[in-house]
């Protein structure tokens, strides 16, 4: 397998929009990313396991950092477009799109990896969703963030390996099936 500089990963990632199948891959992905938001799996009232975040990672895994960004920012918007939670905050686009970043980052190009899985998971987990949207809520909400932020920490760790072993085998299955390689646009493995 061919060893990629970051410069070459974001330059390819970027690349892949110039593709009709590219388009077509995330538009079925953000279809399955809104049908399987309505299923999760309450655990208590504030942890759940939700499967949404599947087809997002395989955007990540599939087309890198730039188009996953991207596919990561518009899915934000069109899911609060369409069942709107809250107030919208743009921060939280951003911080979804960062989140995209690390995914694509860490999947593109690459083996899945259970260790690979585990470390992206782990570094979304602490940046994004710990430390980045818990700055969010401290705005948008005029809470302090040290009081935020003990209940998100263990909620997030609660979550990293629940998340992670889900994705990597929905992953392992799909990549095993030829699923990958049937989406890719050259249809040679990632």
């Amino acid at each position: 397998m061919r060893k990629y500089g970051w410069r070459e990963l974001f330059a390819s990632s970027c690349g892949e929009l110039k593709h009709a199948r590219t388009v077509t891959v995330c538009a079925l992905m953000g279809a399955a990313a809104i049908v399987l938001g309505s299923l999760s799996i309450y655990v208590t009232d504030t942890i759940r396991i939700g499967f949404s975040g599947i087809p997002n990672q395989i955007v990540h895994y599939l087309f890198g950092p730039v188009t996953g960004s991207l596919f990561a920012g518009a899915m934000d918007v069109l899911k609060y477009l369409i069942k709107p939670s809250g107030a919208f905050f743009p921060g939280f686009t951003l911080v979804t799109m960062a989140a995209g970043l690390i995914y694509g980052c860490f999947f593109y190009k690459k083996p899945i990896t259970l260790g690979r899985v585990l470390a992206a998971h782990l570094v979304v987990a602490l940046v994004c969703n710990v430390v980045l949207n818990t700055a969010c809520l401290s705005v948008l909400y005029g809470k302090g963030m040290g009081a935020l932020l003990p209940p998100r920490l263990v909620k997030n760790l609660i979550m990293w390996p629940i998340d992670s072993f889900i994705f990597y085998h929905v992953a392992k299955t799909l990549d095993g099936a030829g699923v990958f390689r049937a989406l890719q646009r050259n249809g040679a493995s990632a």
